[in-house]
C-alpha cells in the first residue's frame, strides 16, 4: 500500500477516497513532517498518542512514505537507543524491499527480486531483534516482525510466536492480528482451517464492539481469492459464509460499543466488500453508510477496478435501505 494511492479527484462526485490522509485529516500534520523531512515534528506526533493500536497504525504510514529513510536513517544515529525512529526505519526496510518483490505468487518472482527483497527484510529484521530485546512490549516492531518473518520463510511456529510475544501486552492488536492472519493463509504456508480459525478465535475473545470481527471478513475474501471464477462467486454465496459475516459483524463494527477509530475505514471496507460479493447487498447496506465516500485501499485492492466495484456496490447496497 502507497500513502501516495489516489482519492477523489477535485470535483469528483462518484468517489471513493483510498487515500488515508483524506478520508482521516487529522494524519495530515504527520505526512507534512515526514515529507519535509522534519524528525522533531514526527516524534512529536508519536508522542501526543495514547494507544499502541494508534502507534502501529501510523508507523505504518510513515513506512509508506518514499524516501522517508533518510531522516529515519539520521534519527537512529543521533537516537540510537530510541525505539520509534528504529521501528520506522526497519518498517520502510520492509516496504523498499516489498516493492522490489511485488505482490505476485512467489512462482512469478525472478530470483534477482527475491535476493533484494530477503537482503532489505534482513536489514530490516537486524534493527527489530534488538528492539524487541530491549522493550518486549513494543507493539509496532512486533508487528513489523510478523511481516519479516512472512517475507523470510520462517514459518508458521515462528509467526506465531512473535503474535504471542505482542498479545501477551497487548491482547486484540488489530494490526498484528491482520498480519498473522495473512501468515495463516495457504499462499503463505498455513491452511483454510488455521486462517478462518484465528479469525474466528479472535473475535471471540474480543471485547464485543472490537475490530477483531473483520478478521472474519478478511479470511473470507482470502479464500475467495483464491478459488476460480464461478467457484468463487458461489463461496461467497453461500449462506454459511453470509451467517459467519453477519455474527461477526454483530460482535464487532455494528455492536453499540465500537468505536471505529482509524480501523473504521478498514473494518467497514472488509464487510462491504465480503458482503457485496456474495450478493448479500441489505447485509452490505450499513458498512457502506458507514464508510460514505471513504474507503480503503486494503481489500478493495483485490478487485481489479476499486473504484469503480466500490460505486457499484454501493449503489446496490444504498437502494436497499
Amino acid at each position: 500500500m502507497s500513502s501516495s494511492s489516489s482519492g477523489r479527484q477535485p470535483g469528483a462526485s462518484s468517489g471513493p477516497s483510498f487515500d488515508p490522509y483524506v478520508n482521516l485529516p487529522e494524519l495530515v500534520p504527520l505526512r507534512t513532517a515526514a515529507v519535509s523531512g522534519d524528525w522533531t515534528a514526527v516524534q512529536a506526533y508519536f508522542a501526543s498518542l495514547d494507544s499502541a493500536d494508534k502507534v502501529t497504525f501510523v508507523v505504518g504510514l510513515v513506512a509508506e512514505t518514499d524516501g522517508v529513510e533518510n531522516m529515519l536513517e539520521r534519527a537512529v544515529a543521533e537516537r540510537p537507543a530510541d525505539p520509534l525512529p528504529r521501528t520506522l526505519l526497519a518498517d520502510r526496510y520492509v516496504r523498499i524491499g516489498w516493492g522490489i518483490r511485488g505482490d505476485a505468487r512467489a512462482k512469478h518472482v525472478s530470483s534477482g527480486q527475491f535476493d533484494q527483497f530477503h537482503d532489505w527484510l534482513r536489514r530490516a529484521e537486524r534493527i527489530l531483534i534488538e528492539v524487541c530485546a530491549e522493550q518486549p512490549s513494543y507493539a509496532p516492531a512486533w508487528t513489523v516482525r510478523l511481516i519479516t518473518a512472512r517475507g523470510l520463510s520462517l514459518g508458521q511456529a515462528e509467526a506465531r510466536r512473535r503474535y504471542e510475544r505482542l498479545s501477551a501486552h497487548h491482547p486484540h492488536h488489530y494490526a498484528a492480528q491482520q498480519q498473522l492472519l495473512q501468515q495463516l493463509c495457504p499462499k503463505w504456508g498455513g491452511s483454510w482451517d488455521d486462517a478462518h480459525g484465528f479469525a474466528r478465535e479472535s473475535a471471540a475473545a474480543a471485547p464485543d464492539g472490537s475490530h477483531a470481527g473483520a478478521l472474519v471478513a478478511l479470511a473470507h475474501l482470502e479464500r475467495w481469492l483464491d478459488l476460480d471464477g464461478s467457484e468463487a462467486g458461489a463461496y461467497m454465496r453461500g449462506l454459511p459464509v453470509r451467517d459467519d459475516l453477519r455474527h461477526a459483524a454483530q460482535v464487532s463494527v455494528l455492536h453499540p460499543d465500537y468505536r471505529p477509530g482509524w480501523h473504521g475505514i478498514g473494518t467497514h471496507s472488509a464487510f462491504a466488500m465480503a458482503f457485496s460479493l456474495g450478493g448479500h447487498f441489505e447485509d452490505a447496506a450499513r458498512h457502506f453508510a458507514a464508510l460514505g465516500d471513504r474507503a480503503a485501499e486494503f481489500p478493495w485492492s483485490y478487485l481489479s477496478d476499486p473504484r469503480g466495484a466500490f460505486v457499484k456496490y454501493r449503489k446496490s447496497a444504498l437502494a436497499t435501505l
